[in-house]
């Protein structure tokens, strides 16, 4: 029976944060070797499952080598780094023969010792397995795919949704190329394009145009003879490294002249549309006012502090404008731990003026001092059933304290940072999401897996931030240059 390596090494860095991430990020979230990587992930809609669910079909043995995954944060420390390649190739070291690697890596992970952190650690497993042993893995479509990762694998296939809500399938897909690799009935190449542009975060919900319009050209690229995958790399803007960016990939059954052509063809598709790619902005005022006049509940994204980009969850721009203009009922959750201790304090059932968020620096709103009755203080474990981005069912915001002002604005306040990638979020506290006029959720689009289901408006808000949507307003030492939309007069062929 053949046998299959499963790695991973999942996080997306934001080079734009003061913080880094350190290995109690990794403990909290994901730090697996061995056959807790299968138990860790036996439940999961990720891609991870994809890979065992996809070799167990086939015959192949899965051999769980090694995961580790953070939440969005700024750059891997160096020792960190450096840790998780000694765990990674320590299991590898251990692990006898193996036919095959099937791997996950995110695509935009930057440690301080290596910027192109997944291209570093996917060459040397490619230098320790050799050049015959197929790397077959998936991507992130928020990767900074560079020339390195492209080399150091035979077959790379990215998420199609944003929301990402097909991980698993896309881990079935890689499974399924590695078995008709091994099986001698393909041999995957690959070859990407990577044009001078970045396409706005606020244009890269799969399902809306013009990013929908784009999602069609790789569709029709995957029916051409000959290809076995094509794949829309989006790219992370909030990771200040030289292979930021946008790019295309394509994977064929060995004709690597054919997956050249077909991404330069792709990549020049997407240079075409940078203009409509290039976003708009929503104003924090122009948002609350519209939301208010809007068939309720209205989602505001808030981009600026989007927690699922790495931002620290305590930005307070839309809450201040929520209560300046008295707009209710309406809900936001904000991570800090120092104002659930206060509200605990203070007593459930008890009215009390509290400080709230703004406390991670000077960029996501002063901090929110108001009278609050305090109307629950609980565990915040939940379990999501349902697919949603990402595909983990388990979240853990810590201690939680639920308050409300006269004005009814509602502060969820959490004791770790929590993406919203859940409505369990509100429900498990008892609030019914399907009752307030505005939802506020920290994100772009990972949160419209959830909110589309109780939301009949949704608005994108132009919050200052470590994530915010104008990429101009972020100072840039390492991205390439020229680069759209950057340098607007940036010419280009593929």
């Amino acid at each position: 029976m053949p046998k299959v390596g499963i790695l991973a090494l999942i996080q997306e860095s934001n080079t734009f944060l003061k913080g880094s991430t350190t290995l109690d990020h990794f403990r909290h979230e994901l730090l697996a070797s061995g056959g807790e990587v299968r138990q860790r992930f036996a439940t999961a809609h990720h891609e991870i499952r994809g890979f065992f669910d996809g070799l167990d079909r086939a015959g192949i043995e899965a051999v769980p080598l090694f995961a580790a995954r953070a939440l969005p944060f700024g750059a891997i420390e160096a020792d960190v780094f450096d840790t998780l390649m000694r765990m990674m190739f320590e299991e590898l070291s251990h692990a006898g023969r193996l036919d095959g690697l099937l791997v996950a890596p995110h695509g935009a992970t930057v440690a301080e010792n290596f910027p192109d952190t997944d291209g570093e650690w996917l060459t040397r497993v490619r230098r320790f397995v050799g050049p015959k042993i197929p790397i077959i893995g998936t991507l992130d479509p928020h990767a900074n795919l560079s020339a390195a990762m492209v080399a150091a694998t035979d077959a790379l296939t990215a998420y199609r949704t944003n929301p990402h809500v097909d991980q698993e399938q896309r881990g079935l897909e890689a499974a399924d190329l590695m078995v008709r690799t091994l099986h001698g009935r393909i041999q995957p190449t690959q070859a990407a394009c990577f044009p001078p542009q970045a396409i706005n975060i606020e244009r890269q919900c799969t399902s809306e145009a013009p990013c929908s319009e784009l999602v069609s050209c790789f569709e029709r690229v995957r029916e051409r003879p000959g290809v076995l995958s094509a794949s829309l790399m989006l790219g992370f803007p909030y990771s200040d490294v030289g292979e930021m960016g946008s790019a295309s990939l394509v994977v064929t059954d060995n004709q690597p002249e054919l997956a050249q052509r077909l991404a330069d063809e792709l990549g020049q598709e997407m240079w075409q549309r940078r203009q409509g790619l290039a976003g708009t902005f929503l104003s924090v005022e122009d948002a609350v006012t519209q939301a208010a006049k809007m068939p309720g509940p209205v989602c505001l994204l808030d981009m600026g502090d989007n927690v699922g980009g790495g931002s620290p969850g305590d930005g307070t721009w839309i809450a201040h404008e929520i209560h300046r203009q008295r707009v209710g009922p309406a809900f936001v959750c904000i991570d800090d731990a120092t104002a659930v201790r206060s509200a605990e304090a203070a007593g459930v059932g008890q009215w009390a003026t509290l400080t709230i968020g703004g406390r991670s620096d000077d960029l996501h709103g002063a901090p929110l001092t108001a009278r609050f009755l305090i109307q629950q203080v609980a565990d915040g474990h939940y379990t999501e059933s349902q697919v949603r981005h990402g595909g983990l069912t388990d979240f853990d915001q810590g201690r939680t304290a639920v308050l409300m002002t006269e004005d009814r604005l509602t502060v969820m306040v959490t004791s770790r940072r929590t993406p919203p990638f859940s409505l369990k979020q509100l429900t498990h506290f008892g609030l019914d999401p399907a009752s307030f006029q505005i939802l506020v959720a920290k994100g772009v689009n990972a949160p419209l897996a959830a909110y589309r289901e109780v939301c009949p408006g949704i608005l994108r808000v132009n919050t200052r931030g470590v994530t915010t949507a104008d990429m101009t307003q972020l100072t840039y030492r390492h991205r390439r240059r020229p680069m759209f939309p950057f340098e607007p007069a940036t010419h280009w062929n593929a």
